[in-house]
């Protein structure tokens, strides 16, 4: 797969992941450990590995905005928080169904604040 295939592949396990703690801290799946870890570290994994998916030649034929090879440094900056937060959930990982909530929050916020200057409205 090309790099645009690739990264949209990335964001999609991202996605899946989210969808994953979000059913947990709404309550429409039973809190499972094993189930928050393993979503927290693919977007971590993602997260971190993200930036090396949008070289040189790949700004058309995605959701991605040109913003993003305008601004590298800002755009690796944001992914490498969405990393650092999860590591920090992973350190200290949520025990329940609001502490899910609340790791959503912060990986939530982080999602939003990329997707909001990096990607193309639909």
């Amino acid at each position: 797969a090309g790099e645009v295939e690739k990264r949209e592949g990335m964001m999609k396990q991202i996605g899946g992941a989210m969808g994953s703690l979000a059913a947990i801290s709404k309550g429409e799946k039973p809190f499972d450990a094993d189930t928050v870890k393993a979503a927290v570290t693919t977007i971590g994994t993602n997260a971190k590995a993200f930036p090396e998916q949008f070289p040189a030649g790949t700004e058309t034929g995605s959701a991605a905005a040109p913003a993003i090879w305008e601004n590298f440094e800002d755009f690796k900056a944001k992914a490498a928080k969405l990393g650092t937060d999860a590591d920090i959930v992973l350190a200290n990982l949520p025990g329940d169904q609001a502490g899910v909530a609340t790791a959503m929050k912060t990986l939530g916020a982080d999602c939003g604040t990329c997707h909001q200057t990096y990607r193309l409205k639909k």
